[in-house]
């Protein structure tokens, strides 16, 4: 009768264990996607083009007792390009940042400003021709605006410079490079994680330039002018960077 029952229990307890393997197995579940957060945070290099145009003028001054003609003229707008690299820091929605950029510029290289001078003698004169304008510029800026989630307001101003063109006058060329400050603002949006475009205009106004120019008629008379010319533009421009990720 023993061997009976203990035969029986163990009969259950196989059927029970083979009942169970066919159960299914309870797989766990699979970990949650954490999908970063956009922030604007980060270092990013980038490529911009545009238009520029001055607001520079010139003003000739001549020494007493000489007279001149003026027969100046040309264009003081152009295209402007070049690149960009800076960095940006987020805290809630405010951002500040710091940039730097270098920038061809073709601004009023036409120019033409001719002028006659006349002394004494009627046979004598001079003549000079003065085709300025910008070859190049940069800035090097603070940043400072306000992100709605993927879209930056901001403004912006910081160190300027620049050639700012010289001249052919009575004894050659002249070429300047001046410093100066700039100002300005925009808006820039993501359209991803790491690509966001802009659009943007600054203000740029660099030191004045000052070309002396004098002839010598002999060792007691002479004569000249200074050309006083303001070196001052807008710039709009649009702008692609990439955004490198801080995660």
């Amino acid at each position: 009768m023993k061997k009976f029952l203990l035969a029986s229990v163990a009969l259950f307890g196989l059927a029970g264990a083979a009942a169970a393997a066919d159960l299914p197995v309870r797989a766990a579940p699979p970990a949650p996607i954490v999908v970063p957060i956009f922030t604007w945070t980060g270092f990013y290099v980038g490529v911009n083009a545009g238009g520029a145009w001055s607001n520079n003028n010139n003003h000739d001054v001549f020494v007493p007792g000489v007279g001149f003609v003026n027969t100046g003229g040309g264009n003081n707008g152009g295209f402007t390009g070049g690149g960009q690299i800076g960095y940006n820091y987020q805290v809630g929605g405010w951002v500040i940042g710091l940039e730097t950029d270098i920038q061809f510029a073709d601004l009023g290289g036409n120019n033409r400003d001719n002028d006659f001078l006349f002394v004494n003698n009627p046979n004598f004169f001079g003549l000079r021709n003065n085709n300025n304008g910008n070859n190049f510029f940069g800035t090097v800026r603070a940043r400072a605006g306000y992100a709605f989630d993927r879209t930056l307001l901001y403004v912006t101003g910081g160190f300027a410079y620049g050639d700012t063109g010289g001249g052919n006058d009575f004894f050659g060329n002249n070429n300047n490079t001046n410093a100066g400050w700039t100002v300005g603002g925009g808006v820039e949006y993501a359209f991803t994680n790491n690509l966001t475009a802009r659009l943007e205009g600054l203000f740029v106004s660099l030191e004045r330039n000052r070309n002396n120019d004098f002839l010598f008629l002999n060792t007691v008379n002479t004569f000249g002018f200074e050309n006083r010319k303001n070196n001052e533009f807008g710039v709009v421009r649009a702008g692609l960077n990439y955004k490198f990720n801080t995660y």
